[in-house]
């Protein structure tokens, strides 16, 4: 088998495709076959040692968090999911590793793909969907007709949140860049602002939830934008926001939580066509430290980077 992986914390220069062994599931664990995996900025992050606290100094350390592939062995205690089940999820924080042939993770980490979903495509949503849920449902107990500002709506998450909050019958404004805004508005954004020529303090609308998805706000800028009762979702937490969130309600910091309830609900969206991440470059193993490396320089590419395995 081989993968991404790296021998110590740093820059995209540490990562390899190299060989390694797949250890067995263990209790409540599936081994799945990759076939597509999908790039997020949070790869990067773990392998830049942000969460180091976390994922701890054992090496090497394998790279990437969304994936979809074929069951190839279950674990004591698996109930839901059986030996060539096609499924789509994530990988575990800790060990990652979806940028690869082959992974371990938790049952609960997984859904069955619908037959009318690519591979592809279902490999794109897994964290975006599962951060948007965990923040406008979990956090903000989203309501129908309560109105909805994402910041960075256009982005992976931001469309996710877009898209979930109109399942729930939010009104959803939002921001994004001047390039971005006819899409935005197809996806059902009704007041799109382009965030480079427009000061979001001016906005006077007021919010009954604020999802910074870009992470470029100031938790203060959020809080403006709310309406009496009103919730502020931070998708760069710290100590200090966590902190003061315990004595400030409207602040919800939002740290992404898989679980199996969330991820079949997004398979059902999928199959309606009603929750989708669009795909903007599909590359070979071979290919993807590079990639990974234009992404994190700042490379956009209008969709999702897809990693194919085969």
């Amino acid at each position: 088998m081989k993968r991404i992986q790296y021998n110590n914390y740093g820059g995209p220069e540490v990562m390899r495709v190299e060989d390694f062994e797949l250890r067995p599931p263990g209790n409540g664990e599936v081994a799945v076959r990759v076939k597509f995996a999908a790039i997020n900025p949070i790869d990067w992050k773990l392998r830049g040692g942000q969460m180091k606290i976390v994922t701890g100094r054992t090496f090497p350390r394998a790279v990437g968090m969304d994936f979809s592939g074929i069951v190839t062995a279950v674990g004591a205690g698996v109930t839901r999911l059986q030996t060539g089940d096609a499924v789509f999820g994530l990988a575990r924080f800790k060990e990652s590793g979806a940028l690869g042939q082959a992974v371990v993770t938790k049952e609960a980490f997984l859904a069955k793909k619908p037959d009318s979903v690519s591979f592809e495509d279902a490999a794109c949503l897994g964290t975006p969907g599962i951060t948007a849920w965990n923040g406008l449902i979990d956090k903000a107990k989203l309501q129908a007709g309560q109105h909805v500002f994402i910041n960075g709506c256009a982005g992976a998450v931001g469309e996710a949140a877009v898209q979930i909050a109109r399942l729930f019958g939010a009104v959803v404004s939002g921001s994004c860049s001047a390039r971005d805004m006819d899409r935005a508005k197809s996806l059902g954004v009704q007041t799109v602002h382009d965030y480079r020529t427009m000061d979001l303090s001016t906005i006077t609308t007021r919010f009954d939830v604020v999802y910074d998805t870009a992470a470029t706000m100031t938790v203060s800028a959020g809080m403006a934008m709310l309406r009496r009762g009103g919730v502020y979702l931070d998708l760069n937490p710290g100590p200090g926001k966590f902190i003061r969130a315990i004595f400030d309600r409207r602040l919800k910091p939002v740290i992404g939580s898989p679980r199996a309830d969330i991820l079949e609900k997004l398979a059902d969206a999928a199959r309606e066509n009603t929750f989708s991440l669009p795909i903007g470059e599909i590359v070979s193993l071979s290919a993807a430290v590079p990639l990974i490396t234009e992404l994190e320089n700042g490379r956009k590419l209008g969709g999702k980077g897809i990693v194919a395995m085969e």
